[in-house]
């Protein structure tokens, strides 16, 4: 019959001596994080370059002043509510 484990979770048995797993989850973090900084770096390139390359801001400029600037408008408007609940919400509950 199995003995049941009675502390299970991410730390190896007592009875084990750790050996060079410590080194290979080291080695496998370390790679993923390299992936996912260059995985960023080139999401972003790809992302900056289409956007200058469509110039969609400068397009619109051009024809619709009045929808870019109301654009503006209801951004400043969204960030500012934003910026309140952000206020709002770190107030201490009262004690009744």
């Amino acid at each position: 019959m199995h003995r049941p484990i009675e502390n299970s979770g991410f730390t190896p048995p007592q009875s084990r001596a750790l050996g060079d797993e410590r080194r290979r989850v080291a080695l496998a973090e370390l790679i993923a994080i390299v992936g996912l900084a260059v995985s960023t770096i080139v999401a972003a390139t790809v992302v900056s370059v289409g956007i200058a390359r469509a110039d969609v801001i400068g397009s619109l400029a051009r024809h619709d002043s009045g929808v870019i600037g109301m654009a503006l408008l209801l951004g400043l408007i969204f960030v500012g509510m934003g910026g309140l609940t952000v206020v709002g919400s770190n107030r201490k509950p009262s004690k009744h």
